[in-house]
């Protein structure tokens, strides 16, 4: 069942073990994707792990944390016309990756497939990283957050969690998606998507740029979908295929936090109407935590207004009339929350 069309691109920060756990799962897939890792310039040997595990896969090591934007780095070498990108606590469900460049290769104007994900009880691990050692994020669209993403109650060492794996919450909002879609299209559109569980046409990701590294890192998505939607390209839910997510503790969360209300926020000003921009600008004042760490948030954000009014394009009227179809289930949803 070897599979040559998609390349798993991984990115990672201090998180060895679990990178080593994600490319032991990849390397068992029937499809034997070529891999690729970005190290975001972690300093627990993980490099050294993965060319003494995994000789095989590509590695880069950029020399500094690019968040987000190591994924660029990566598909600007790939040589295959899907890249699948994948967390370092996230790995794929044997075929789902052909299942994806299937639906891909079936209909040209689509630029993204994203998978049902399962969530998976989290091993005991040591306390989080210190701020400056952020970890990735995990798959979600901002650092809207649902339950169950806080790290478990401590275990023994080396012992897993009992309880089953279940569907991710978000998993429901993806499927019963409201947009419209076009008549080709056999599986739900989507607004956005969750990167660590997302097979993209590799030309429409380079024709939008890629991940912005004004972002780094937190919510990356919503901005790239945007683009990718304003040039034409639909995004889809298929049910069929699976995404794993195991969460590592190993982060951060109040940094995440703030990214996430910063990015969400700077996404909104770069590519919504002014008047959905001033909507969505006034729910997050009214619902984020009204802490420190908010605070900071909304500084940082206001801090980019004059780039933000510099690089401003918003989206075409179709694909803003889309979006506003969101804005009711996103403030509503069950499964989005700040925390940290």
């Amino acid at each position: 069942m070897s599979d040559p069309r998609t390349t798993v691109i991984v990115i990672t920060h201090n998180r060895r073990d679990e990178l080593l756990h994600t490319l032991d799962r990849l390397a068992a897939l029937p499809e034997r994707p070529p891999v690729t890792v970005v190290d975001n310039a972690s300093t627990d040997h993980t490099a050294h792990a993965v060319r003494t595990h995994h000789p095989g896969v590509t590695l880069l090591t950029p020399g500094r944390n690019l968040g987000a934007a190591g994924r660029n780095l990566a598909a600007r070498l790939a040589t295959t016309p899907y890249l699948a990108f994948c967390d370092d606590d996230s790995w794929w469900e044997p075929g789902s990756l052909t299942g994806a460049a299937d639906l891909l290769q079936a209909h040209p104007r689509l630029a993204a497939v994203t998978a049902r994900i399962l969530v998976h009880p989290t091993p005991a691990q040591a306390p989080p990283t210190p701020a400056e050692e952020l970890s990735l994020q995990a798959p979600f669209t901002t650092a809207e957050q649902p339950p169950g993403e806080q790290p478990p109650a401590e275990q023994p060492p080396g012992e897993e969690l009992s309880a089953e794996p279940f569907e991710d919450p978000i998993v429901t909002e993806l499927r019963h998606s409201p947009l419209p879609r076009p008549p080709w299209l056999p599986t739900p559109a989507l607004g956005s998507f969750l990167a660590a569980a997302t097979v993209l046409r590799t030309d429409a990701f380079r024709t939008a740029g890629g991940f912005s590294p004004r972002l780094w890192l937190g919510g990356e998505e919503e901005l790239l979908a945007a683009d990718l939607a304003a040039h034409g390209w639909w995004l889809t839910y298929a049910d069929h295929l699976t995404a794993h997510h195991r969460p590592s503790p190993h982060r951060d969360t109040r940094l995440r936090r703030r990214h996430g209300i910063r990015n969400t926020l700077w996404s909104t000003w770069l590519r919504r109407s002014a008047p959905a921009a001033l909507r969505r600008t006034a729910h997050l004042a009214r619902t984020v935590p009204r802490d420190a760490t908010s605070a900071r948030a909304f500084a940082e954000a206001a801090a980019g207004i004059c780039w933000i009014l510099r690089e401003r394009r918003p989206v075409p009227r179709a694909v803003e009339d889309r979006l506003r179809l969101l804005d009711t289930p996103q403030k509503t949803s069950a499964a989005r929350r700040y925390v940290g």
